[in-house]
């Protein structure tokens, strides 16, 4: 019987060239992707985070008491403007904070509450037994390159309206 031995002679140096530059363009491909999944990653966990502390204050807000009474009982108090915390008598029910202790400290997060009853209300709704409440949140975002300027901020909003019990 015979063998037949193959041609074992190697690559060629222009296979080699061509696989190089193959390899090469998928690479750099790759490597324009990678910043960008992770700016994504990033501004969605900034998202969540902002949206957590925003319905976690809410939470504090909705526990606090405001009752008819007797006797009439107001821990809520109410903004005086859109850019005020909400006072009750003189003490500030719940102040603003920026930044937040740590690990949230690039955040910093507001509570406005609007009395329904006084001028036009809330949202066209004229109610005196009703108050909106709105909780923000604010921080800096990622972008491809890096943090944002310190001018530029993104903000998760939770609004929510509470009523005498």
């Amino acid at each position: 019987m015979r063998r037949l031995v193959a041609s074992q002679r190697g690559m060629m140096v222009a296979e080699v060239l061509i696989a190089s530059a193959i390899i090469g363009t998928g690479l750099v491909a790759l490597s324009a992707v990678i910043p960008l999944a992770s700016y994504g990653l990033q501004e969605g966990n900034q998202l969540s985070t902002a949206t957590f502390l925003a319905t976690q204050r809410m939470e504090q807000v909705r526990n606090a008491r405001w009752e008819a009474g007797p006797p009439l009982t107001d821990n809520l108090g109410v903004s005086a403007s859109e850019t005020t915390a909400p006072v009750r008598g003189a003490v500030t029910t719940f102040p603003d904070e920026a930044p937040l202790g740590e690990p949230y400290a690039s955040y910093s997060r507001a509570v406005r509450i609007m009395d329904c009853g006084a001028g036009a209300g809330c949202s066209g709704i004229v109610n005196a037994d009703l108050r909106q409440v709105t909780v923000t949140v604010s921080y800096r975002p990622m972008t491809v390159v890096g943090v944002a300027p310190a001018t530029t901020t993104k903000s998760a909003v939770v609004t929510m309206y509470i009523t005498k019990r």
